[in-house]
């Protein structure tokens, strides 16, 4: 009961993700150039050329080192009932509920231990090095880092015995809110509280990218913004308000650091900062700041 997936629709399974991943991208854009919330401080050809290079580096990386990606690994548990899930008789509706709740949150986890241990903290800078925040953004990550989360992917994959067909969903699920919560889009104030009860929001997310520490040390969720709001690390609003705010790292203030060799070269430089995860209690709560 357990089959939606086998060897023979890799292939489709990689067709549904680009087409996902293109349509979203295209929407977001499109609303980015319609309604966009900041202004950008540099150039969006350059950025975005660099964050498509990127991504595709990344992409031929993983695909050459691990070719049968996630679904693969999920049919491999279902093929030798590796993990929890093939040791429990549950409705497959519930099983996969269960594996996309927990995956999110594997996600999460993940997230803070990039911020909280220094030589991660290296390579996951280069995502915060931006100094713009648009749908490209959520292409930015180093491929280093790329592979090393991927690997806890397929160790969370494996260990719960994630149903194919949930791993195909999560993965679709990832790669289209990644775009939308890194999109530089407008939403309406009472809108973005509605959705953020539900879903990470640009307006939430930026929070994150901010140049203040203790600010880019909160709204750690991707999907899901619930382990935020659970575990204490939800901050509602910037204090400078979202379109004042900094965007970037303190130490990397020039258009340098979006240009491609640089993004590879940026783990290994010396300009590093330190970035504790652990907060100030005395500070003041910033979730009533003005969201302006």
């Amino acid at each position: 009961m357990w089959t939606y997936l086998n060897s023979d629709h890799l292939y489709s399974e990689a067709g549904i993700r680009l087409c996902c991943f293109v349509g979203v991208l295209v929407t977001m854009a499109g609303w980015e150039f319609l309604a966009p919330r900041r202004g950008l401080s540099t150039s969006k050809l350059l950025r975005w050329t660099s964050h498509f290079g990127l991504s595709v580096i990344n992409v031929v990386a993983l695909r050459l080192l691990i070719p049968l990606g996630a679904i693969g690994v999920a049919l491999a548990a279902e093929a030798h009932r590796w993990g929890l899930f093939y040791h429990f008789s549950l409705p497959d509706w519930l099983a996969c509920l269960i594996c996309l709740l927990a995956l999110d949150f594997a996600i999460y986890l993940q997230h803070r231990l990039f911020h909280a241990v220094p030589v991660l903290w290296r390579l996951h800078m280069v995502h915060h090095a931006d100094l713009d925040f648009d749908v490209t953004t959520g292409l930015r990550f180093h491929t280093i880092e790329i592979l090393l989360s991927f690997g806890m992917k397929c160790v969370s994959i494996v260990l719960l015995g994630a149903l194919p067909v949930a791993v195909l969903v999560f993965e679709v699920m990832l790669n289209a809110t990644a775009m939308f919560n890194h999109s530089n889009i407008r939403l309406p104030l009472a809108l973005d509280r509605l959705l953020r009860t539900i879903v990470v929001t640009p307006d939430m997310h930026r929070v994150h990218h901010s140049a203040i520490k203790r600010e880019a040390n909160s709204n750690f969720g991707f999907n899901l913004p619930w382990w935020d709001f659970l575990l204490g690390t939800y901050r509602g609003q910037p204090d400078g308000g979202h379109e004042r705010m900094m965007i970037g790292l303190s130490q990397f203030r020039d258009d340098r650091v979006e240009r491609l060799p640089q993004m590879l070269a940026l783990p290994f430089t010396d300009k590093v900062e330190s970035n504790s995860i652990k907060q100030d209690n005395g500070e003041p709560e910033s979730q009533s700041s003005s969201p302006r």
